[in-house]
């Protein structure tokens, strides 16, 4: 019998966090068969819903007519600002039947209002994370990665990150291969480590507001490699090591230090991805000396290997 992925949505849903797994998965049924997944999408009533970009949509069926599904996959969207409340109640009663538990972005909001949260470790869109902590406090927050899993319930970041996280379920159904056959018709990467950051960091510093904080940080991108201590940062930018560690964290939001861990980590991943390079030179090009310096740095951080990494890609 087809597994059935269950996906509920409603008006001010968000486009992509439904339509981006859908494509996951039904690339998957088609790959397979059409008995491993049923991918169906059902609303309160089962009448038209409209997505908060416009777009409306008639699911498949009303949601009241399912009461146990595989995997359940919840879209964010504004619409999760004032859910429905018989959504919330089907959620409760009904979530915790099925084999795994799912939301793109906002979409933890339903699961948390729904009681599924509570005790666990998720995620969401960092522009709500905050919100979520304070409205739900059972709930441990994660602002950094772009998926969390947590027992069978498995939260994302928004929007292309909930690409990521259904990959990650293909991968696990089944395996690698097919993972990758459907990324590569989707013009994407096979998938991204969920404990990944949501954002690089260009992004998830701000650009400092002087002139010369702003030269330093783009030496840093373009010279991974270099001195890129305090000191020799502080002498780029006419200041003491100092007053130079104080303005620039104060002004990007990040220690030197770590930005240029963040860079660093960034440039090796796009030359494991992008070239065929050795990782011995790779080390060495970005900056971390050694092999197993690197090796350090993407465990800690993504939890895998440099050699993992490459063999995802």
């Amino acid at each position: 019998m087809p597994k059935l992925v269950l996906m509920p949505v409603f008006d001010g849903f968000q486009t992509l966090d439904l339509t981006g797994p859908l494509e996951v998965f039904a690339g998957a049924t088609r790959h397979v068969g059409n008995d491993y997944y049923s991918v169906v999408t059902a609303s309160v009533g089962g009448g038209p819903v409209r997505s908060h970009s416009g777009l409306t949509i008639v699911p498949d069926i009303d949601l009241a007519a399912v009461s146990e599904a595989h995997t359940i996959v919840v879209p964010g969207g504004t619409g999760t600002h004032a859910p429905l409340p018989k959504l919330v109640d089907w959620l409760r009663v009904n979530a915790p039947l099925a084999v795994r538990i799912v939301s793109v972005c906002s979409g933890a909001f339903l699961l948390a209002e729904a009681g599924l949260l509570d005790g666990r470790r998720a995620t969401t869109h960092w522009s709500v994370c905050d919100m979520l902590a304070k409205m739900f406090p059972d709930v441990e927050v994660d602002p950094e990665p772009i998926f969390v899993r947590d027992g069978n319930v498995a939260t994302s970041a928004g929007v292309t990150s909930g690409i990521d996280l259904a990959l990650a379920l293909v991968e696990e159904d089944l395996g690698r291969d097919v993972a990758l056959l459907i990324a590569r018709h989707l013009v994407m990467y096979l998938r991204r480590p969920g404990n990944q950051t949501q954002f690089s960091a260009q992004l998830t510093a701000q650009a400092a507001e002087r002139r010369p904080l702003r030269e330093v940080q783009q030496w840093i991108s373009e010279h991974p490699s270099a001195k890129l201590s305090v000191e020799a940062l502080a002498a780029r930018a006419n200041l003491s090591p100092r007053q130079f560690a104080r303005v620039f964290t104060a002004e990007t939001g990040m220690t030197p230090g770590r930005y240029v861990d963040r860079v660093r980590l960034e440039a090796a991943r796009r030359q494991l991805e992008d070239t065929e390079a050795g990782i011995t030179k790779i080390a060495k090009t970005c900056g971390y000396g050694t092999p197993e310096s690197m090796r350090r740095a993407f465990v800690r951080v993504l939890g895998v290997s440099p050699a993992e990494y490459r063999r995802r890609f």
